[in-house]
């Protein structure tokens, strides 16, 4: 199953407390808590390409499966890491931040991120 598509982000959980550990400020969690975000993937086997738009703010990160690639964190922060690829779930390890993208069926999507005990989970519906 490709991952390539447009999704729009249906329902998420435990936004507040994980934003505030990773440290975002007050007015951008109280911002960002209500917007809708969109997340476009291109996938060219094992070479992605992940758009993330959230209100004015665009967050491109490219990255081939297995090598090393710098992307960019929800802080803004660039680190260097490498993305496995386990079936329908992609995972990364962002600093201290447990990622899994996992293509559940041809339409939803789950990102799951792990810090610690704190997770922050978000469904996202195919819309193209």
């Amino acid at each position: 199953m490709s991952f390539s598509g447009k999704y729009q982000l249906e329902s998420q959980e435990g936004f507040v407390p994980f934003m505030k550990a990773i440290g975002l400020p007050d007015d951008l969690i109280e911002k960002g808590k209500d917007i809708k975000s969109v997340s476009e993937i291109e996938q060219n086997g094992d070479s992605f390409k992940v758009t993330v738009t959230t209100g004015s703010k665009v967050m491109v990160n490219s990255f081939i499966i297995g090598q090393e690639s710098e992307v960019e964190t929800l802080t803004g922060e660039k680190i260097k890491t490498v993305v496995t690829k386990e079936g329908n779930k992609l995972k990364v390890k962002l600093s201290h931040i447990e990622s899994v993208t996992e293509l559940l069926d041809a339409n939803t999507l789950v990102h799951t991120m792990t810090l610690g005990d704190i997770v922050f989970k978000r469904t996202s519906k195919r819309v193209s």
